[in-house]
């Protein structure tokens, strides 16, 4: 039986966006696939993907902040060697090690670099793949980024269909499930301007309200934000609230999430989790967060993307437009157009600096449409992703409006660097560049000039 090992040792919604190579990979035949991951979220994954494999390490230093700082490192090999010598006995055909960071490499370590695609430790190197360095280089074009499950998921060399990964999404009957902030707070709505929106959502839809309480979700420590916000509701909304944040373990919360009619949340796990089960999405994206990156993966969601020039930011820098010590790009979703957008659909509703994205799929994997709002880099992506799908070897799109092959040139001179060419890489020996070679040389033959 041919085994494959993914390594994701990043946090909850990342493990949530693994979904997508994880499923590719067990529709090999007769194969067994394996997961790696911080041992945190092993109970979240056995709920998750029951038919692989769950090999827990010590990822994110849980506990390991109380030792001095020179027994971290002791202690941390310590806790992992059991689970390295265990993946180090099983012959892997091929080894997904998905994240940039010290332990990752570490991993890759144990396998032989031919069979490592993403991040691979080579003559005591750290090697990053091709596919990885080209990522690196278009996430400086952030506007038109490839979701980062597809990213992940094109590590394969045939993903299962985008379509196929999550349910289409339908309401529950059990109302509206609102996530308070995730681990960027910029990146979240206040307690007040949150309430305006939950207030204004339960107003116009009945259905969220008439058959089952508003339901809070988040950690502990969002229990907080959460108690502001109760306290920001009208007494019709506050009355009967269930406030979960810090009281469901991973089985509780992909039970209540599952029921739900709609989440209303950030760029969050849960969120993520919601698209995994089929439950609608209405999110806020703003700050540093881009749906196109990082929105919810499947059909029937709806993304409310901030669209100032300066979006998406860097999460580390200051905002430099802050307005009374608040990021510019929240001003949009504190307008009172906001909620009457929701009710009407109009697209001259919709406030300012917004742009309403509807989720969809197509060939290469998740993308948006907008419905209201400016999308001023549609066609650019439109023809960035028509590059990617004919450098994976899935065909052309066909989506860009204006002359393609010279897009395509110029995409790739961006794109690519000698290295690629020249310096052999086990994730191009699949042909991808020489579709790509033959494509571009296929359309400047049929060019006039």
């Amino acid at each position: 039986m041919t085994a494959y090992l993914v390594i994701q040792l990043a946090r909850f919604g990342d493990l949530v966006q693994t979904k997508r190579l994880l499923l590719s990979l067990c529709a090999e035949p007769d194969c067994e696939v394996h997961l790696c991951l911080d041992e945190s979220l092993a109970p979240l994954a056995r709920l998750l993907y029951p038919l692989v494999h769950l090999h827990p390490v010590t990822a994110h230093g849980t506990g390991l902040a109380k030792l001095p700082a020179g027994e971290q490192a002791q202690e941390l090999l310590s806790r992992n060697v059991p689970a390295f010598r265990e993946l180090a006995g099983i012959n892997f055909r091929r080894v997904y090690n998905l994240n940039f960071s010290p332990l990752n490499f570490r991993l890759a370590a144990l396998f032989a670099p031919s069979l490592v695609r993403g991040h691979v430790w080579h003559d005591g190197q750290e090697v990053v793949g091709q596919w990885a360095r080209m990522a690196m280089r278009w996430s400086a074009m952030r506007r038109i980024g490839l979701n980062i499950a597809d990213f992940w998921a094109w590590h394969h060399t045939a993903p299962v269909p985008a379509a196929e990964v999550n349910p289409v999404a339908r309401g529950r009957g059990k109302g509206l499930g609102v996530v308070m902030a995730g681990r960027e707070s910029r990146r979240s709505l206040p307690p007040k301007v949150l309430a305006a929106l939950v207030t204004g959502l339960l107003d116009l839809r009945p259905e969220l309200s008439g058959g089952a309480p508003l339901t809070l979700l988040g950690s502990a420590s969002e229990l907080h934000a959460a108690r502001q916000l109760e306290r920001e509701l009208p007494a019709r909304h506050a009355r009967g609230l269930r406030n979960l944040c810090g009281a469901t373990g991973w089985d509780a919360l992909v039970e209540v999430v599952a029921g739900l009619d709609l989440v209303l949340t950030p760029d969050t796990g849960t969120m993520h989790l919601a698209a995994h089960l089929g439950v609608p999405v209405l999110a806020t994206f703003l700050s540093s967060a881009w749906c196109y990156e990082t929105g919810p993966y499947g059909q029937g969601h709806l993304v409310l993307q901030a669209n100032l020039e300066c979006a998406p930011c860097l999460e580390a820098q200051p905002c430099p437009v802050q307005m009374e010590g608040q990021v510019a790009c929240l001003r949009p979703f504190a307008a009172p157009e906001l909620v009457r957008y929701l009710s009407t659909h109009e697209a001259s509703h919709l406030p300012s600096g917004l742009t309403a994205f509807a989720s969809d799929t197509d060939r290469l994997g998740q993308t948006f449409t907008a419905l209201a709002g400016p999308d001023n880099q549609a066609n650019l992506r439109a023809h960035f992703r028509d590059f990617l799908s004919t450098h994976l070897g899935s065909g052309h799109l066909g989506a860009g409006q204006g002359e393609p092959s010279m897009v395509l040139n110029e995409l790739a001179e961006r794109l690519y660097t000698e290295r690629d060419w020249l310096v052999p890489d086990p994730e191009s020996s699949g042909g991808r560049f020489a579709r790509l070679c033959s494509d571009i040389q296929s359309n400047d033959d049929n060019t006039a000039y």
